[in-house]
């Protein structure tokens, strides 16, 4: 029997773990399956050896801060991974944590495959000759990560966006817009400020407070929030009761919320994307902290932080980073969209472009062929 251990650090990270567990099953319905993620991969079958729910920070200062949690995560996941000698480690994301403990794994002797690697593709090549000498495979998800990598020494397999295996509504539009209560006649607009509480205390005051200048002059507009796995409804209430705008907190059924959307406002990450294969128009914003910021602007290599544009080369959705993310610019690139049917389907078909270059669907599926080709090896080959 083979014992996999699947590393995820935020609630993006949760969704691909979950997915790929379930992958995995479907092949092998007698694989044990072990990992730090979060309800996802726990209602996929995987055993948490830890929760995520109060892990997720990013940013430099950020993690800076968070230093002594994670090194003691670390040690006691190193540890497990000792004791339990899984067949292969599956890291996904999360990548200063999970670079270390791939190191680490790879002194037991533990095979390590990456998973939504580090954006070796936008920090430099030094990144991506690390992960090349740490792990055993890079299941790359974007043809120009395959390239960076390969080009660092990795063995790399590229298995196209797993996205576009779990990114679609699960009903028809009307039965969306009767599920949320939602008016078909009235424009809707979805707020996404992010996983992690650092991002919810940046970005979801600045949002609610441009829905309150959008609510001024549009009072029709319907507003929903999906609430993230590793975020509790008390902590999004408390902030929303301090604004003057009727925001609907929703749960579950994500991708029909996108697919009644009118526009999104979305923090900078995997949402977007998400956003972007629903064709879902969308206003991405973002805040860090400023030494972090500075820090970014010195090391980053590329142009745009949004994904969309990142895939596109080009900027295809409005970005609005650090100050230009006020309430009044979110208001102004949100209410053009909302305005303007000809700005929306032009936003539309570059979006159609976005989803065309991430490949072609099952990666999943790939994603697991590749896992069990090297737990196999960790297994010493036997099926």
């Amino acid at each position: 029997m083979y014992k996999i251990f699947i590393s995820a650090g935020e609630a993006s990270g949760d969704l691909n773990g979950a997915s790929v567990a379930a992958a995995l099953r479907a092949v092998r319905p007698d694989i044990r399956i072990f990992g730090m993620g979060g309800e996802m991969m726990r209602a996929a079958g995987v055993e948490i050896v830890y929760d995520i729910a109060d892990l997720g920070v990013m940013g430099i200062v950020e993690v800076a801060m968070s230093l002594p949690k994670l090194f003691r995560l670390r040690d006691f996941l190193a540890d497990w991974l000792a004791r339990e000698r899984p067949d292969v480690l599956v890291v996904i994301d999360y990548p200063g944590f999970n670079t270390r403990l791939a190191k680490m794994a790879k002194k037991l002797g533990i095979p390590v495959i990456s998973y939504i690697s580090p954006s070796a593709w936008a920090w430099g090549r030094g990144r991506a000759i690390e992960v090349a000498e740490t792990v055993t495979k890079v299941a790359a998800i974007f043809p120009f990560e395959a390239d960076v990598y390969r080009q660092a020494g990795a063995d790399v397999v590229f298995v196209g966006h797993p996205l576009l295996d779990i990114v679609k509504p699960s009903r028809p539009k009307e039965e969306a817009y009767a599920l949320f209560g939602a008016d078909p006649a009235k424009p809707v607009v979805v707020l996404m400020p992010g996983s992690r509480r650092q991002e919810i205390d940046r970005l979801l005051p600045v949002m609610l407070a441009a829905m309150e200048k959008i609510a001024a002059n549009m009072p029709d507009c319907q507003i929903f929030l999906p609430v993230a796995s590793t975020i509790s409804r008390e902590i999004l209430q408390n902030i929303i009761e301090g604004y003057k705008v009727n925001v609907r907190l929703t749960a579950g059924n994500t991708y029909d919320l996108m697919n009644i959307g009118t526009v999104a406002v979305a923090s900078s990450g995997t949402a977007t994307l998400e956003a972007a294969i629903m064709g879902l128009p969308t206003v991405i914003v973002y805040k860090m902290a400023a030494v972090t910021y500075l820090l970014g602007k010195l090391l980053v290599k590329i142009p745009h932080i949004g994904l969309p544009n990142i895939v596109a080369g080009r900027r295809v959705v409005p970005e609005l980073v650090q100050g230009q993310a006020s309430a009044d610019n979110i208001a102004r690139e949100t209410r053009a969209i909302l305005a303007d049917p000809a700005v929306r389907a032009r936003v539309a078909a570059d979006l159609t472009e976005v989803r065309q270059r991430l490949g072609e669907s099952g990666a999943v599926g790939r994603v697991a062929e590749v896992i069990l080709e090297v737990a196999a090896q960790g297994h010493g080959g036997a099926a």
